[in-house]
C-alpha cells in the first residue's frame, strides 16, 4: 500500500481565515481545502462563536455564510463593519441579484453562491487578500551608518565629501544590505550570480568591506554577523 503523504502545516505567518458556517460539512470541507492552499484556518458555527473568536484573535479574512440560525450573515457583517475593515467573503444559497447587492452594500468584499467550486473560492480569497495587502514601502534611496552614506541607485559610498573606493562585489553586497537595513540577509543572497558563488567566499568579501568602514573590523559596529545565517547592516537613527 502506498504511503499517504503527510500534509504540510501552513506557515506561522500564513494568512489566518475564519470560516463561519452552521453546516459542519461545509466547515470541514473548507478547513481541509484551504489548509492545503497554505492558509491557517479557524472555524465557527454561528455568529456568536465567530464574535467570540474575533474578540481574542486577529484574522486576515472572514468566509461568512449568510443563512445561519439566530444572527444571520448579513446582520453579522453589518455589525462587523461598524468597527472593522477585515475582508469578508460571503457564501449563500441565494443566487439572486438582490442578495448579492445587499451583501456588497453592507461592505462584503465578494459574494459566492452555493454550491461552489473550491478552487474558484480559493482564487477569490487570494484576490481579496492581494487587494487588502498594504502598499509596499518604497525601497530606501540611501543608507546611513556612522559617518558613511551609501547611495543605492549610484552604488556609491561616501564619508562626508570623500568617495570610498569599492570593488564590484563590495558594491553588490552593500546594495543588498542597504536595501534591507537592519534585516538579516542570508549569505546566499550576498553570494551573487544567483547564489552559485561559494557562500564561504562571502565571509572573505565581507571582511574586506569591513576593513574599509569599521574602526575595528574584528568588532564590527555596522556590518554585523548573524551566526549561522548571514549579515545585517546596522544603520544610524
Amino acid at each position: 500500500m502506498a504511503a499517504v503523504p503527510i500534509p504540510i502545516p501552513p506557515a506561522d505567518d500564513a494568512p489566518h481565515l475564519l470560516v463561519v458556517d452552521d453546516d459542519r460539512r461545509i466547515r470541514d470541507l473548507l478547513s481541509r481545502f484551504l489548509s492545503t492552499e497554505g492558509y491557517r484556518i479557524s472555524t465557527a458555527d454561528s455568529a456568536a462563536m465567530a464574535r467570540a473568536k474575533l474578540s481574542s484573535l486577529s484574522f486576515d479574512l472572514l468566509v461568512l455564510d449568510v443563512m445561519m440560525p439566530g444572527e444571520n450573515g448579513f446582520d453579522f457583517a453589518r455589525d462587523i463593519r461598524k468597527s472593522s475593515a477585515v475582508p469578508i467573503l460571503m457564501l449563500t444559497a441565494r443566487d439572486g441579484a438582490e442578495s448579492r447587492i445587499a451583501g456588497l452594500e453592507i461592505g462584503a468584499d465578494d459574494y459566492v453562491s452555493k454550491p461552489f467550486e473550491p478552487r474558484e473560492l480559493a482564487l477569490r480569497i487570494a484576490n481579496i487578500l492581494k487587494r487588502a495587502k498594504p502598499a509596499a514601502t518604497p525601497p530606501p534611496e540611501s543608507a546611513r551608518f556612522g559617518p558613511f552614506v551609501y547611495h543605492i541607485a549610484r552604488a556609491e559610498l561616501r564619508r562626508g565629501e570623500e568617495a570610498i573606493r569599492l570593488t564590484d562585489r563590495e558594491r553588490e553586497m552593500l546594495t543588498v544590505l542597504s536595501s534591507a537595513p537592519g534585516e538579516t540577509v542570508p549569505r546566499a543572497a550576498l553570494a551573487g550570480n544567483g547564489g552559485s558563488v561559494n557562500e564561504r567566499a562571502v565571509d572573505v568579501q565581507i571582511n574586506r568591506l569591513r576593513r574599509k568602514i569599521e574602526v575595528d573590523p574584528t568588532n564590527p559596529l555596522f556590518i554585523q554577523t548573524v551566526r549561522g545565517t548571514g549579515y545585517r547592516l546596522v544603520i544610524s537613527p
